[in-house]
């Protein structure tokens, strides 16, 4: 009963988050919002103390339950085991724990993450992974479906569905979660979840809490066969069944060894008071697991401290092309961002905010020190003064929640004008786009020369005005560099 419950809860943990990853209409991210705030590292981040206390009770109580039902990375490793079991059934074995590889990762992990080095340390975080699976492998597939929807529809005039742009937004980031997904796909049908148990920061974490978890499964010696079913079944490889001894630490309390014994010998209960040499993993150094405990807590709590945009314009007389991307002095962090410290110290890369972003606006960095981080370009749209989606989605703290109106005074960039580029100061043709669609009214368009009043008009950007949200540069028709673009503010103004 209690597999079926595990199996059950987790089966509602992993289709939800993955729909909010999915989902373009923004409608999943009301109902199912709180499930991505209930991962671990982004909750750390955010400074979300209930969160993390809640996990690491339920921890300390009941054992990994986080890794088996809320952890939507290990939840996809059990997907691919369970494919996997219906070609070889039985195919695990005890697996000593590989502490020279388990711990140093970790390690390394809090220090990339306490010196800035995020975008190499979310590598191999396991919600930002998944993240970046969802946002680049699946979300495609699932777009070009409904498309295919609304193509059929259409041809029954039914707009039950409406066609959405399907367009790579990082290379470097596809290239990136298509590796992670090979990789763990080949450990996890290989050796079930080594990746939870040897490379997971968080599963390392959570594992030496679990080494004193009240509830756990327990080995009867006087009832064991020794017919290593449970072991055979293991996938974290972490029951020794030669020894009657279960290593704690990387047990993922998916029952699956409890369901599978026959003889009774297995039980999931309180071991508080009835604790022997046969009831705990195989490492005896208690007073170690404790000082690593304890010391990577802190470290962990110093890392928390330290830490369907319209294509057509005019009327829809004018297709907008695709356009370059500028070099730009400082990149563009959403509103609510702060800073770029305080976005980059955040920010888990996990590109639920990408995935969410209904103007095309936000794509993944491929900058060495933002890497697979969110920045903003406006090539394919611009960031509408009355949206909020980024700053409503981001469970990990780097986009604070605001409001439309908070938005419209935070000023997150200003505009530069290219005159080269600018078809009034090139042609002398009149334009005016940019100062025509501005929302803050930065813009204004004064004679080329001033001493000819009927000299042809020019943009002239009033940066304390400007709020940076990109709607001149998306809209400017000089091809295929804009003749206006924005450039991001280290600190956002407000």
């Amino acid at each position: 009963m209690l597999r079926k419950i595990r199996t059950v809860l987790a089966i509602i943990f992993f289709v939800s988050l993955t729909a909010l990853f999915l989902d373009f209409t923004g409608l999943l991210q009301v109902y199912l919002g709180w499930m991505a705030k209930l991962q671990f590292l982004p909750a750390v981040l955010a400074g979300n103390f209930i969160v993390i206390a809640l996990v690491l009770i339920v921890t300390l109580l009941f054992g990994r339950f986080y890794c088996s039902i809320v952890c939507p990375l290990g939840v996809m490793q059990d997907v691919f085991n369970y494919t996997a079991r219906k070609v070889k059934k039985n195919r695990f074995h005890f697996i000593k724990e590989n502490k020279w590889l388990r711990y140093p990762i970790l390690i390394l992990f809090v220090i990339l993450m306490i010196v800035g080095l995020n975008g190499l340390a979310i590598l191999i975080a396991p919600y930002s992974a998944y993240g970046r699976m969802a946002s680049n492998l699946f979300q495609p597939v699932y777009l070009w479906i409904n498309n295919w929807f609304a193509t059929i529809a259409e041809r029954h005039d039914s707009y039950a569905f409406y066609h959405v742009d399907v367009w790579m937004k990082s290379g470097a980031s596809l290239l990136v979660a298509a590796v992670t997904f090979l990789l763990i796909a080949f450990l996890a049908l290989r050796r079930g979840r080594t990746w939870c148990s040897t490379v997971c920061p968080v599963g390392t974490v959570l594992g030496l809490v679990s080494r004193f978890s009240l509830f756990r499964p327990v080995i009867d010696v006087d009832k064991c066969k020794n017919c290593h079913k449970c072991e055979s079944r293991c996938k974290a490889s972490c029951i020794d069944i030669e020894n009657h001894r279960i290593d704690y630490s990387r047990c993922v309390a998916c029952m699956d060894c409890v369901s599978s014994c026959k003889f009774d010998a297995l039980q999931y209960r309180n071991t508080r008071f009835r604790l022997n040499p046969a009831m705990v993993d195989g490492d005896s150094k208690v007073d170690d697991s404790k000082r690593k405990f304890i010391i990577t807590s802190a470290m962990m709590a110093g890392s928390a401290a330290l830490m369907a945009q319209e294509r057509k314009v005019d009327g829809g007389l004018a297709v907008v092309e695709d356009k370059k991307i500028p070099s730009r002095d400082v990149h563009l962090k959403p509103a609510g961002s702060v800073s770029l410290k305080n976005f980059s110290s955040h920010c888990t890369a996990c590109q639920l905010c990408v995935s969410e972003c209904p103007n095309h606006v936000l794509r993944p960095s491929e900058k060495l020190e933002a890497f697979m981080q969110p920045e903003m370009s406006f090539e394919r749209g611009f960031c509408r003064p009355e949206c909020t989606r980024c700053s409503e989605v981001c469970p990990a703290g780097a986009i604070n929640h605001i409001s439309p109106e908070q938005k419209s005074d935070i000023h997150i960039g200003y505009a530069v004008v290219v005159y080269d580029n600018c078809v009034a100061y090139s042609n002398n043709v009149k334009c005016g786009n940019c100062a025509r669609h501005c929302p803050a009214d930065a813009i204004l368009m004064v004679p080329k020369d001033v001493a000819d009043e009927s000299s042809i008009a020019i943009p002239s950007v009033n940066t304390d005005k400007c709020l940076g949200c990109g709607a001149c540069e998306y809209l400017c028709p000089a091809r295929p560099f804009s003749a206006i673009y924005v450039n991001g503010r280290e600190r956002h103004i407000q």
